[in-house]
């Protein structure tokens, strides 16, 4: 990394696994189609949860709202408490809010990623316009907190499960740190107090607490999102309970001795459930690993770990064909995609087999479900 980036990182340092190249890896596989998507988002306004507002939601114009995904109407009882279908996502449900922050997450990071390569000022002024738009300004901000996310009709005005939405700030968050320790973000200190508020509502709130407990991938997504978060404000004790958390929480309930997710295996999307808790562990340990503290070399005494969960996962990302579970309800044929978790393990590991596969993989899907589960989609930015 540059200099001028590299001398800001002391409060709030970017530490990964050996690298064994990686950023010139990363650089050299993507310089491409991060600086075409970056040049795309030269044009991109902020849209921000301001722009829409759903007649269903309690909340004022500035709260976040959501709702379930798998809830639909009752043919029994129209009019009446929607009902689960699990796997079916029901395309009436209010999301403009979740694809405006999924936006976010794909401009800023991209912005963020040809700034590193390039250092043109142009790439980063302009993901600190979408930040300050989203995190700063008075009229557009989004209210630090997640009160109405996945409301249900009929039933609830939102859940803890919610919070899985703002996983989609966790690169957001990564880039805004690289831009601030490079003097190029804008309304820095304003911006990294909403993220040092929101993990305070998360920590706190009932809704954050009860995702905080959940035994399958919403709560390691809780984890991966404190921890980030945790990083741009500065708070190297929420870091360490996340480390903690992984070891003895994690890891032990979620990885199997033989390396399969059985929580995810249990769901009616058992693959693509499985890539995308896969790659938010993955994610964790690229994120808070510290030379002391390597959660990539951790495992359980019965062996329950990331090394063996790759080592279950990688030949069915390799050939899908050789899955042996059921298939997915929904969008079994758009999976997979360029799973983070190949590169971030393969660098880890040293497996290069891994980084292959990681290579050949769609890097830019465009199905909505796909990218809503791809949350980590510039790796540059985990590598720097």
């Amino acid at each position: 990394m540059a200099g001028s980036v590299a001398a800001g990182l002391s409060s709030r340092r970017l530490w990964a696994a050996p690298a064994k190249g990686g950023y010139v890896l990363v650089a050299t596989t993507d310089r491409e189609r991060i600086l075409a998507a970056a040049n795309r988002y030269l044009d991109e306004k902020p849209v921000t949860v301001t722009a829409s507002r759903s007649d269903r939601s309690p909340g004022g114009p500035h709260d976040f709202y959501s709702e379930g995904d798998y809830w639909w109407p009752d043919p029994k009882n129209p009019g009446g408490p929607y009902i689960r279908r699990d796997g079916f996502s029901n395309p009436a449900n209010f999301n403009a809010h979740r694809e405006a922050m999924i936006r976010l997450s794909l401009i800023v990071p991209a912005l963020t990623a040809a700034w590193l390569l390039t250092r043109q000022k142009k790439y980063s002024n302009h993901a600190a316009r979408h930040l300050q738009a989203w995190f700063a300004d008075r009229e557009t901000r989004m209210n630090p907190n997640l009160q109405y996310a996945q409301a249900i009709f009929g039933v609830n005005n939102g859940r803890g499960i919610g919070i899985i939405d703002t996983l989609q700030l966790v690169e957001v968050a990564r880039a805004a740190t690289l831009l601030e320790s490079g003097s190029t973000l804008r309304a820095g200190g304003e911006i990294r107090r909403w993220f040092s508020d929101y993990l305070e509502w998360m920590r706190t709130s009932k809704n954050g607490q009860e995702e905080r407990d959940a035994d399958n991938n919403h709560g390691t997504c809780w984890v991966l999102q404190a921890g980030e978060f945790a990083r741009f404000a500065g708070n190297t004790e929420v870091m360490q309970w996340c480390r903690d958390r992984f070891r003895g929480t994690l890891v032990p309930h979620q990885i199997a001795p033989d390396g399969s997710l059985p929580l995810e295996l249990a769901r009616t999307k058992p693959y693509s459930y499985s890539l995308f808790d896969m790659d938010v562990l993955c994610g964790l340990a690229q994120s808070i690993s510290t030379p002391q503290d390597d959660l990539w070399s951790f495992s359980t005494p019965d062996g329950r770990g990331l090394k063996k969960m790759m080592e279950f996962m990688v030949p069915f990302i390799d050939d899908k064909t050789k899955w042996p579970y059921p298939h997915d309800v929904e969008h079994w044929e758009d999976f997979p995609a360029r799973n983070p978790a190949l590169l971030f393990s393969g660098l880890a590991y040293d497996k290069p087999d891994y980084i292959s596969v990681w290579k050949r993989l769609n890097a830019d899907p465009t199905v909505p479900e796909v990218i809503r589960n791809f949350p980590i989609r510039q790796p540059l930015l985990w590598v720097s």
